[in-house]
């Protein structure tokens, strides 16, 4: 598969497929006129000795430190150097693949003036396979200039790169892939590594599993609630109209449609009139995760098809100029409101559980266990997903507030977009492995209430309780349950349940 890179069509699930499936990428032609025609208005402005940020001048508390033409390269090797400090852990080479794909794609909107073979040495590095090692720490979110300068250190032939299963030198992973390390110029250090690319690219990563994860949620919701033998009034249609929520409507559309012919829809005596507020809420709260992830994708996908450099070079005016397009603070708030929302949505899941074990709510026996309370079952489990829950609500605390005034106090701003995401990151790994547990006991309790008499699950969740099902069996004798629990979390990563409820649609 090859992906066409544009600048400005740049999606979550493009960079999912260059990241983690290993798409080629190509430079459309219109941007590769686009990157000649800003580097030849750099040589201009270089021949007409005009004063510019990073070019021809020091950066940060050094803007006043005048660059002759004679020492650009030996000034933009040494700016890669002086910002490649960062701290383990270390990238993926998924997630170095993404933040290549994000750079790349915005340098080709023509803002930059970056040389046009240090732009297709991205594309070069990403066919050829070869990743640089890139730590994630040290960046404080006013451009990833850390973490994005050690892509900038394999470029030039230095630092340490993963080429085909080995970790090597810089040096002999060009040798090994035909390609010579690139020569600096005017502007090019800072091109490199005044970006938000870091960020938007890991971003990207974990937005494409959180959409799985929104989905997922709405039948593992239908599920839980199946095996609980809960209200399905929630979820009517005429209630969502009359709230107008978009997010919680549409959840609660596909969670009708989950359930449609289950026997969850039949009333007998003594049946609750209502159910604790995990199950009555669950389209409520997984529809704000909705409307949170429809915000922060937005802004992704602007971050990834725009130019995020300062300073700008606006080809039609001639100039290059001072801002602060850096400034990732839209897209980090966001990213926290999605984090935020997560809480909420993992608090609720573990609450499923709990109520599932519990028989005066139930009428199942203790911990859903199959011989009637001889077997711990899900009795210890709990604690296990009340960890995982505990640190997503620590990881939801905003962080982008948190910075300290530097260089000189020139750079008196920050947003801390890299931990953001980060928390996201292991948010949603969290979230996945809570989802899988709760799977274990939705689909146990669906076992043990088939018991008590003949209950058909609705066309959706029978097609995912049989998927289910296949990876992981009724628990029927204490046993050690991590096994469990990871196939659990691997079956849900996969998102294996999606397509088996879709294949039955």
């Amino acid at each position: 598969m090859k992906i066409v890179l544009t600048g400005n069509d740049l999606t979550v699930s493009d960079v999912w497929e260059i990241a983690v499936n290993g798409a080629q990428v190509e430079i459309s032609p219109e941007a590769e006129a686009k990157l000649e025609a800003a580097r030849k208005l750099v040589y201009e402005l270089v021949d007409a000795d005009v004063p510019v940020y990073g070019f021809n001048t020091g950066v940060g508390w050094n803007k006043d430190h005048k660059i002759a033409k004679e020492f650009f390269e030996d000034f933009n090797r040494k700016l890669i150097y002086c910002h490649s400090f960062g701290v383990e852990p270390e990238a993926s080479e998924a997630e170095v693949r993404a933040m290549m794909a994000v750079r790349l794609n915005c340098l080709l909107l023509g803002y930059t003036g970056i040389q046009p073979a240090v732009a297709r040495r991205y594309a070069e590095l990403l066919n050829a396979g070869l990743h640089p090692v890139v730590p994630e720490k040290g960046s404080v979110g006013e451009g990833d200039l850390t973490p994005l300068a050690h892509i900038g250190l394999v470029m030039i032939g230095e630092g340490e790169a993963n080429y085909k299963g080995r970790r090597m030198s810089s040096a002999e992973a060009h040798k090994l892939a035909g390609l010579d390390p690139v020569v600096l110029g005017p502007k090019d250090g800072l091109a490199i590594v005044s970006s938000s690319a870091f960020s938007a690219g890991e971003a990207a990563l974990a937005i494409k599993e959180l959409r799985e994860l929104v989905d997922m949620g709405d039948i593992i919701s239908c599920l839980s609630l199946e095996g609980f033998n809960g209200n399905t009034s929630p979820i009517e249609a005429g209630v969502m109209a009359a709230r107008k929520m978009e997010g919680q409507a549409k959840s609660a559309e596909r969670m009708r449609e989950y359930l449609a012919g289950s026997d969850i829809y039949g009333t007998y005596p003594g049946k609750p009139v209502q159910d604790p507020l995990c199950f009555r809420g669950a389209a409520y709260i997984n529809g704000s995760l909705r409307d949170a992830l429809e915000y922060a994708q937005k802004y992704l996908f602007i971050q990834m098809n725009s130019t995020d450099d300062n300073p700008c070079l606006l080809l039609d005016e001639r100039r290059i100029i001072s801002n602060s397009n850096f400034e990732t603070t839209t897209l980090a708030t966001a990213i926290e409101m999605l984090s935020i929302v997560l809480s909420h949505v993992s608090r609720m899941s573990c609450y499923r559980m709990l109520r599932l074990v519990n028989p005066e709510l139930t009428k199942l026996p203790r911990f859903l266990s199959h011989d009637g309370g001889q077997s711990h079952c899900f009795g210890t489990i709990q604690k296990c997903f009340a960890s995982l829950d505990t640190e997503i609500r620590h990881l939801s605390n905003p962080c982008s507030v948190d910075y300290l005034s530097l260089s000189g106090s020139i750079e008196d701003h920050a947003n801390n977009t890299p931990l953001v995401v980060q928390h996201l990151r292991q948010i949603v790994k969290n979230l996945q492995y809570i989802y899988g547990m709760e799977l274990i006991h939705a689909c146990q309790a669906i076992e043990l209430r088939k018991r008590q008499g003949k209950f058909n699950l609705g066309k959706g969740t029978a097609a995912a309780y049989e998927a289910f099902r296949k990876e992981l069996p009724l628990y029927t004798n204490d046993r050690p349950l991590a096994p469990d629990v990871k196939k659990a979390y691997e079956f849900v990563k996969s998102a294996a349940l999606l397509r088996s409820v879709g294949e039955a649609r």
